[in-house]
């Protein structure tokens, strides 16, 4: 069955899971752009790169809890509906990332300030496994048939939109603060903006619709008891290529821009205000570009976009890294621009291509359990991983072998993958 919502209620609906997308990813991002101050106050060192290494770890901690979430709220999402989840993964987000930026430091409580960081970082992690999957569900069970690419594409548009608020929040804070103020009290104002968007998106969820698909299938009751385990019975070949696909999508989006931000900075030299800066603009030209992106696919396919993406990877990753290597503001500028090109034709065609693998009864557990693995696996460590690269190899350019990698492994398992986009959904 296809959705067959009007253009009013569609368009109310982009616009409700955008909104509460981006207050949801902008408290997520926040501990990435912010980790070489929070290296500092919660894991001292007297080498700065251990510090650093230390609070990416707790980064990719953050992301191992996404499959926890997704079993969590998949299981709920699929048994209540789509919308009671969201809202509540919403608040659990905003909760968590308010209390950050109340947090006493290492230098007033020791250690333990650091466990309940990390503490904190798992319930956002939790709270992500099931707020980005969600969303995808929601919105392409609403979209008409020729248009689900367009219309669920608007996810990762409201997911990078979050994150480029929370960029140009450490922007201006860094810009605006001296180092002895961001280090005191500066870097805890946009966490502490937690509960405006904890309100604002909970708000605007609890007052949609529920998707008319999800709707259709407890009407007729057929609402799966145990959804996580049809899907890991049932569709388990589906979720395997649905990690691979996303290995590089997860990859490579959480290199460029959460991990260049530190890289341009503890690396290469820049200012810290400069590399956030460079990150912002970046990533404006990059929610320009996955709706065209999605909406192409709606013409063309799923696949040649996805095949594109991963070739433009492979390809321009170690000259682009080289550009960023150079040291001026407009190099990096040039190479984080360039980026978004074949970065655009993963995040623009990703979500729908997920939708289309899985059957609305358990879509929401199958679809959140194989996403969030891959980016508990690729997406969380890829910071971890980059940090590591260079320790070990003292090669600026190292970060780029592993997206080289994952762009090979996620190009092959997309040339097997079946081509979904004019058919029904499942």
């Amino acid at each position: 069955m296809e959705s067959s919502t009007g253009s009013g209620n569609i368009r109310k609906t982009v616009i409700v899971a955008v909104v509460g997308n981006i207050m949801e990813w902008y408290d997520f991002a926040l501990y990435g752009y912010f980790a070489p101050v929070l290296a500092h106050l919660f894991f001292p060192s007297e080498d700065p790169a251990v510090s650093l290494v230390s609070t990416f770890g707790v980064f990719a901690t953050g992301f191992l809890m996404r499959p926890v979430g997704a079993a969590i709220f998949g299981h709920f999402g699929d048994r209540m509906g789509r919308r009671k989840a969201l809202s509540a993964s919403v608040l659990l987000m905003a909760g968590a990332t308010a209390l950050m930026g109340l947090l006493p430091t290492y230098a007033q409580i020791g250690m333990t300030a650091t466990v309940l960081l990390t503490f904190l970082r798992l319930l956002q992690g939790i709270s992500a496994g099931g707020e980005f999957t969600g969303s995808i569900s929601f919105l392409v069970e609403h979209a008409p048939p020729s248009r689900r690419g367009f219309i669920g594409s608007w996810t990762t548009f409201s997911g990078v939109s979050g994150m480029i608020l929370g960029s140009g929040a450490g922007a201006l804070v860094t810009y605006l603060l001296s180092d002895e103020a961001l280090n005191s009290w500066g870097w805890r104002i946009p966490f502490l903006l937690g509960i405006v968007t904890g309100a604002v998106g909970y708000y605007l969820r609890f007052g949609v619709e529920e998707s008319p698909m999800f709707k259709a299938l407890k009407e007729s009751g057929k609402v799966v008891r145990a959804p996580l385990k049809e899907a890991f019975r049932e569709f388990h070949k589906e979720m395997l290529t649905a990690v691979g696909v996303n290995w590089l999508n997860a990859a490579v989006f959480y290199t460029v821009w959460v991990y260049n931000t530190t890289y341009l900075a503890t690396v290469i030299g820049l200012p810290l205000s400069s590399a956030l800066l460079i990150n912002t603009l970046s990533m404006l030209f990059l929610i320009i570009a996955i709706p065209i992106m999605g909406a192409l696919s709606d013409r063309v396919g799923r696949k040649p976009l996805l095949i594109a993406g991963c070739v433009g990877v492979g390809c321009m990753a170690y000259p682009l890294y080289y550009l960023l290597s150079q040291g001026t503001f407009g190099s990096a500028l040039t190479a984080q621009l360039l980026f978004v090109i074949p970065i655009s034709m993963l995040q623009g065609t990703m979500p729908t291509t997920m939708v289309e693998l899985f059957p609305t009864s358990s879509r929401y557990s199958a679809l959140s359990i194989s996403y969030n693995i891959a980016f508990a696996i690729f997406g969380g460590t890829a910071p971890l991983v980059a940090t590591q690269l260079i320790s070990m190899t003292g090669d600026p350019l190292s970060p780029s072998y592993w997206l080289i990698f994952s762009a090979v492994v996620s190009l092959l398992v997309i040339l097997s993958m079946k081509e979904r986009y004019r058919e029904a959904l499942r």
